[in-house]
């Protein structure tokens, strides 16, 4: 059976209040506009609405602890490796003025192992940061704040196909559906005296001792996925156009955040094809360590 996320009706969310079409349209202008720019000056704003979103949302803590220190976890890592690597940031700019360099004690092969700190890693680095983060926050909410009953017909009145919108309906359900499967399947292996906890050696040979957790979760993935298509033929989905129990209906408010987010992507668009929002580093700096 698919399960879906912890969604429950909360009063006085913000996304709650609107139509769920109309916040992944805004949400989905918020993206592209957020991905338009390198300017930490430009990204702040985003990071504003995405901490403002996640305020009013009426998620509690305890509901998205897990996830949001995964994503917010990765972010960060990822935005400190390529602060140390400069790996990226080369595309962005082509100069670099140097703040201090940490040179290893040791040499390897004749490589003396080096850490370059220059003004525009550490710069690139805050807006990766910003950037991301401004996505992720938002991202985060989304499957806690929809509810899962309406993910079909919501996919559906984004003018998707029903084929597609069904099959972002399972999708959205599966990541759940996994992990119930992978709960459930880890106690039944403890409860026959399988120690999860007491896997040793290497990485190849500890991959094939999990064996017993991932092959049964994924053959009954599989077997799930049969049966839904089956369930799916026998009720002749996809040979004509397909009803929805739920009707959504936008509101004035909805029309009006539509429009909002409609605008920041046209602005965010027209501001990045004048030549504004790239990267973008101090001119203090620039000089102070020119």
């Amino acid at each position: 059976m698919l399960v879906a996320w912890r969604y429950r009706k909360r009063e006085n969310s913000f996304i709650q209040s609107f139509d769920p079409r109309a916040w992944v349209i805004f949400y989905l202008c918020c993206f592209v506009s957020t991905l338009s720019f390198w300017d930490v000056r430009f990204l702040l704003p985003f990071l504003v609405i995405a901490i403002f979103v996640l305020l009013t949302s009426g998620v509690k803590w305890h509901e998205i602890r897990r996830a949001f220190l995964f994503i917010v976890g990765f972010v960060v890592v990822f935005s400190i490796l390529t602060f140390l690597t400069g790996r990226g940031g080369s595309e962005v700019y082509k100069q670099e003025h140097l703040i201090h360099e940490f040179r290893a004690s040791f040499s390897i092969l004749g490589w003396t192992p080096a850490l370059k700190v220059t003004v525009e890693r550490a710069f690139y680095a805050v807006s990766q940061l910003v950037r991301y983060a401004s996505i992720a926050l938002m991202t985060i909410l989304i499957p806690y704040s929809l509810n899962p009953a309406h993910y079909g017909i919501t996919f559906k009145g984004l003018g998707l196909p029903d084929k597609f919108a069904y099959a972002m309906d399972l999708t959205m359900r599966f990541i759940p559906t996994f992990g119930r499967d992978f709960q459930l399947t880890m106690d039944a292996q403890r409860a026959r005296g399988y120690e999860l906890e007491k896997i040793s050696g290497g990485l190849i040979a500890q991959i094939r001792k999990l064996g017993p957790i991932f092959v049964p979760v994924t053959i009954h993935a599989i077997i799930s996925s049969e049966d839904i298509i089956d369930a799916m033929d026998l009720r002749a989905f996809g040979v004509g156009p397909r009803t929805w129990l739920d009707v959504l209906t936008y509101e004035t408010r909805d029309r009006v955040l539509i429009a909002v987010g409609v605008a920041i992507l046209i602005a965010s668009v027209a501001i990045a094809l004048m030549g504004f929002g790239s990267f973008w580093v101090p001119e203090a700096l620039i000089q102070m360590f020119s």
